[in-house]
């Protein structure tokens, strides 16, 4: 492994905080020979270049990991999580400097990673070290006498890819887990937003955190990702992301047997129900809005019955017009740009075959002109064609359709009909007629009256094509450990 003397040289300075641009493998910066090119897309600002993998480095992070394994796996329980408490209290005291970096990196709202994103990474690791000691624990039970013991065992180095629209808290979201049970981990951050990824590195390292139980791989998905995870020594992959990629992933792992958790796309509806409460459902509908509509979760599909929609249409109208774009870094700010020039063409292509498919555009469906750059205005299309991609395909951008319909078979028929099942909402002010809808929707999260409310207790993760898994609770540690269960007979002993 080299490591790169001249460390000042692969600093940048980013919202008054140095970050190091090289890779952290084994304890260590390592710089790379080729580097990628860093910007923000709050306005397209250079903010530095970032050390750019290929397999080469990928090997290296991967054996460092190897190696800090059995050490790693043989530390007692609550050493390990008094070490996850500590990375935990480093994230509290730098939330301002991670939030700030976030914001330039990918754009979301500063507020947002104030007051919920960056405390919420800190709570990544509590709940799971908590979880570790107090309650990763089966009751022991008897089978003809013998009694039958189940525990986790850590199994391995662990890769974990995350994506770009929420870096930091979605990545820690899968490494407290698997540091949690015993596992070290090789992180290769999304390369539209690698800031923070690399500054918590450090964090962990002044954690105590012992060297090659965590490691950063920057780079691109085609050369530093596949090179992850293809690597044999690999014993689990967890990856956020499009189906596409996912595919592409679950072939390289099939072939190594390597067991993979797969969170992917999203296409979910928001059921407003005829009895629903108005002004609830619109403010809901809006909330889908969040992260310039960069949530995999987000009820993109509105679907309001019929008798409603007039008056639906209005109060959520009213609402979205009240909404203020712009900088990310304004407190006033409801909506920032999106996260990539790429991205955003992409958004824009799909309204505007939309627009070409006959579709009506409520309001939205360009560029916010006062704004420029990356910042696409709000988009309400309504009554799309029934099947066309801007109805059936992920969009991941704020860009919402409307569809009618008049009974609850049709609605059910609608919220299924798309190859997603990650989450859904629905808005009803009849708990019997909730329940009745809840049971029949395909989806791994439903939220009733309510939009992103989230416990790590409770299992996460999609259906059909939306995902491979769930993680959360003892779930998490279902994934990431090798569960094992010791028969023990009652006879044979010489006490």
């Amino acid at each position: 492994m080299t490591s790169t003397d001249s460390a000042t040289s692969h600093h940048i300075e980013v919202a008054g905080v140095a970050v190091d641009t090289r890779h952290y493998i084994g304890g260590v910066r390592v710089a790379s020979a080729e580097t990628f090119t860093n910007t923000s897309p709050i306005d397209g600002s250079f903010l530095g270049e970032i050390a750019r993998g290929t397999g080469s480095e990928v090997q290296q992070a991967v054996q460092a990991a190897r190696e800090a394994f059995p050490g790693w796996a043989a530390t007692a329980p609550t050493a390990r999580a008094a070490i996850l408490h500590r990375i935990a209290d480093l994230v509290e005291q730098n939330v301002d400097a991670l939030a700030n970096m976030e914001t330039l990196d990918n754009g979301g709202l500063l507020r947002s990673n104030l007051r919920g994103v960056m405390p919420r990474v800190a709570h990544n690791f509590r709940f799971f070290a908590d979880w570790l000691v107090e309650n990763l624990k089966h009751d022991d039970f008897e089978t003809r006498g013998h009694s039958n013991h189940v525990s986790w065992d850590p199994s391995g180095v662990a890769a974990i890819i995350t994506p770009w629209n929420a870096p930091l808290m979605l990545a820690t979201w899968r490494i407290a887990p698997a540091l949690a049970a015993g596992d070290t981990v090789v992180l290769k951050p999304a390369e539209w937003t690698p800031l923070t990824a690399s500054f918590f590195a450090d964090l962990t390292k002044q954690a105590g955190l012992p060297d090659g139980v965590f490691n950063v791989v920057q780079g691109y998905g085609a050369e530093a990702g596949a090179a992850l995870v293809a690597n044999p020594a690999l014993s689990r992959i967890s990856f956020t992301g499009s189906v596409p990629t996912a595919k592409t992933i679950a072939r390289a792992a099939a072939e190594n047997l390597t067991p993979c958790s797969f969170e992917l796309g999203g296409k979910s509806p928001c059921i407003v129900l005829a009895d629903a409460d108005i002004e609830l459902a619109a403010s809901l509908a809006v909330e889908q809005y969040d992260n310039a509509g960069q949530i995999c979760l987000s009820g993109t599909r509105l679907l309001v019955h019929e008798s409603i929609a007039s008056e639906f249409t209005s109060a959520f109208t009213r609402k979205v017009e009240s909404l203020v774009q712009g900088d990310p870094r304004d407190p006033l700010s409801d909506i920032g740009p999106q996260v990539h020039r790429t991205h955003f063409e992409r958004i824009t292509g799909f309204v505007d075959r939309a627009k070409a498919d006959g579709a009506t555009i409520v309001f939205g469906g360009e560029q916010n002109s006062g704004l420029g750059g990356l910042y696409f205005r709000p988009t309400l299309v309504d009554e799309p064609t029934p099947g066309s991609e801007i109805v059936t395909q992920e969009v991941f951008g704020p860009v919402l359709t409307m569809q009618t319909f008049s009974t609850d078979e049709e609605v059910i028929e609608l919220a299924n009909g798309t190859e997603f099942g990650l989450a859904a909402v629905v808005v009803s002010g009849d708990r019997s007629h909730a329940e009745a809808i809840t049971t029949r929707l395909v989806a791994g999260t439903i939220w009733v009256n309510c939009f992103f409310v989230r416990d790590l207790r409770a299992p996460f993760g999609g259906s059909k094509k939306s995902g491979v898994g769930r993680e959360g609770g003892t779930w998490s540690f279902d994934f990431y450990a090798d569960v094992k269960n010791t028969v023990v007979a009652p006879n044979g002993w010489k006490e």
